[in-house]
């Protein structure tokens, strides 16, 4: 690999994106997609590419990266179309910004550990924000900005992480435990009585609970309900195989037979 053949694969790739967005010959799913269509597909293929790094298969991984960076190249040539900005500027802003924030690799600055390089990382992004960097920062703009960019699990074991270090805390995790028996109670009691709008919001509150409780005995909410999709799908895997007809022409009593008989078998065969 070289730097002409790297230039080279990628300005194909623009090519054909390009080629793909055109109003003369091009696709037409294509030319229908706008930023906010994409979406789905950024996240979707964000999530595949950590897939593929966790089944360690290389050439999963370069395919996924792929798929990726096809959603960089595409929005930016319909930002391009827009005259907004185009791949040049994407790729000219995030070099700046990493020469900006290492200074001691392009810089004069010495740092000696992981802490300060991330101290030093901070500060930067205060500079570039035009924040004070002397006043101490608000943590609610840390929490906002989790809220809105992280997935609902992995924001909210972040946001209760942070919340505990400034005193937001129960003094002991039976604690914890008090408060997801009372949430536990008023969203039972909100599906009774209340709206959906207030439903939602107990169970929330219920849900936020359930993670202060995996942070409380260092579990990540995320892997732990991440991994048990992928044993529901295995136990139905297992289900679909030991039927002749359709799952709908069983009995809830023959599902469940066949689901524990699913469980024991994948149990037998894990090592």
């Amino acid at each position: 690999m070289t730097e002409s053949t790297v230039l080279k694969a990628l300005q194909n790739l623009v090519a054909v994106v390009a080629k793909l967005r055109s109003p003369e010959g091009g696709c037409p799913w294509d030319l229908a997609q706008t930023p906010q269509s994409l979406i789905p597909y950024v996240i979707e293929e964000a999530y595949e590419v950590v897939d593929a790094i966790q089944t360690g298969d290389p050439s999963a991984i370069a395919e996924e990266l792929g798929d990726l960076l096809l959603q960089v190249v595409l929005q930016s040539q319909i930002a391009s179309e827009q005259g907004q900005f185009d791949l040049e500027a994407v790729a000219q802003g995030i070099t700046e910004k990493l020469i900006r924030r290492h200074p001691h690799v392009f810089g004069d600055v010495v740092v000696q550990t992981v802490d300060e390089v991330r101290q030093n990382w901070e500060q930067i992004k205060r500079v570039e924000k035009g924040e004070d960097v002397d006043a101490t920062p608000l943590m609610s703009r840390k929490l906002s900005r989790y809220a809105r960019t992280l997935p609902p699990l992995t924001a909210t074991l972040k946001i209760s992480r942070k919340a505990a270090t400034a005193g937001f805390e129960w003094e002991n995790v039976e604690g914890v435990w008090g408060k997801f028996e009372e949430e536990l109670a008023e969203f039972q009691q909100a599906l009774l009585q209340e709206s959906k709008g207030q439903q939602q919001a107990e169970l929330g509150d219920l849900l936020f609970t359930i993670v202060n409780l995996a942070r409380w005995y260092d579990l990540d909410p995320a892997e732990a309900l991440q991994e048990t999709n992928r044993r529901f799908i295995r136990r139905f895997s297992q289900v679909e195989a030991a039927v002749d007809r359709p799952l709908t022409d069983y009995s809830l009593e023959e599902l469940e037979v066949l689901w524990q008989q699913a469980k024991e078998r994948l149990k037998r065969d894990s090592p």
